[in-house]
């Protein structure tokens, strides 16, 4: 991931507007446009798109620990909502790897909208996915 090359784009992640715009060892930047098919009842991204966004950044933070990429496992996810989040507006997502450790890794990750303000926070331990490690 470091040298630019990014795990396959899935399908979920083109549905939910994720674009993965850089990564070193420890961190990984997120382009995240929301579409109004993501959205509530009231108008704005429903709260289970905001954590899954999140997750995935706590996720490739710490894959991009390794010396290759092996999908990581949630263990838990903590999500602090701040501001609603519009449809068709560009978010940053950062992810950061805090503690890259052997078996348990632990990551935060940020939503900010355009002008740097955060509108979302996540803090998560991870695990391997040890199907992938060999």
């Amino acid at each position: 991931m470091a040298d630019g090359r990014f795990p396959e784009i899935s399908d979920v992640n083109r549905h939910i507007g994720q674009v993965l715009t850089g990564a070193v060892p420890g961190r990984v930047d997120i382009s995240w446009t929301p579409s109004e098919i993501l959205c509530n009842p009231g108008g704005t991204v429903h709260g289970g798109y905001i954590a899954m966004i999140l997750d995935n950044a706590v996720c490739l933070a710490a894959a991009s620990t390794g010396e290759r990429f092996v999908p990581m496992l949630t263990l838990n996810l903590n999500v602090d909502y701040l501001r609603a989040v519009r449809a068709d507006e560009t978010y940053t997502v950062t992810g950061t790897c805090v503690h890259p450790g052997n078996t348990r890794l632990f990551s935060t990750a940020s939503v900010d909208d355009a002008d740097g303000r955060p509108v979302a926070r996540a803090s998560a331990s991870v695990v391997p996915n040890k199907a992938f490690a060999r």
